[in-house]
């Protein structure tokens, strides 16, 4: 195959790879996007973005997979290709470092992952201005972090920002709102308000629901977390059948080893014990 038509289907498989991980199906997506990089190691130079790009995309599939070594491995091989351009990389070094943050987060190394986010916000912040969508994504996810360090009052005001951008520029029905709106709810509820969380996390459920489908892992994890602010509530039998819904979901898609179904596992039969008294 000539090198310019392997670049063009590597590009389409990389695309039907980030296809395929919006919809949670997590193994077809590393199928494709493996292709896709293969191709595009065959047909480009070794610092070429495409290539940048792709590792990107696999970072991102280990990450939901749970395979958090391997992810922060093609994350940092990705970041290399872009610090070797000068020029139209810096967008690109801003998303490594988003994800280096998040891969971080994820693992509950909130001190390790905050200099990445902040790097992120930026980089970012001098290239787009302040209300740029992509800028509010990282500010959210450096919310996220802050979170975790317990600064839960910086970190309140950092996903409300992140929202206000979202509904302003995005619409008030867009994924970023809903995964904006959960973590805004988790943080409300580490601060004691949960009454004032619950909404928020029943709103962004809701949108979940509507625009990814009833059985999509991220359904599963928001109602994981909704589970537990019904308990929080005193609502025993309410948190259990939550989180019994989430349970089966995450079994479905992310199977029964991953972190998350693990841990929603654990919450059910703690929930159980809770609705069994009455």
């Amino acid at each position: 195959m000539l090198r310019p038509l392997r670049a063009i289907r590597s590009r389409w498989l990389g695309r039907r790879g980030d296809d395929e991980r919006e919809a949670g199906h997590y193994e077809n997506a590393e199928r494709l996007v493996r292709r896709a990089l293969a191709d595009a190691e065959r047909c480009t130079a070794p610092d070429d973005m495409l290539r940048a790009a792709l590792l990107n995309s696999l970072g991102v599939i280990h990450k939901y997979q749970g395979r958090f070594d391997e992810a922060a491995r093609v994350y940092l091989r990705g970041l290399r290709i872009a610090k070797t351009r000068a020029r139209g990389g810096q967008l690109v070094i801003a998303t490594f470092y988003h994800n280096l943050g998040g891969l971080e987060h994820a693992r509950g190394r909130y001190a390790r992952a905050e200099p990445f986010a902040r790097r992120g916000v930026a980089i970012r912040e001098r290239a787009l201005g302040a209300d740029h969508p992509d800028v509010a994504r990282d500010v959210a996810a450096l919310a996220g972090i802050v979170d975790g360090l317990e600064r839960h009052a910086e970190a309140e005001a950092l996903h409300r920002r992140a929202l206000a951008i979202f509904e302003r520029r995005l619409g008030r029905e867009h994924r970023e709102v809903a995964y904006t709106l959960e973590n805004l709810a988790a943080c409300c509820h580490t601060q004691g308000r949960t009454a004032e969380a619950e909404p928020l996390a029943l709103r962004a459920l809701a949108i979940k629901e509507r625009k990814l489908g009833a059985t999509h892992p991220d359904v599963g994890i928001a109602l994981s977390n909704l589970a537990i602010m019904q308990k929080s509530l005193g609502r025993a039998v309410e948190a259990e059948a939550s989180c019994r819904r989430a349970l089966a979901i995450l079994e479905a898609t992310l199977g029964t080893a991953h972190p998350a179904t693990a841990t929603c596992r654990d919450t059910c039969s703690k929930l159980h014990v809770l609705a069994s008294r009455g």
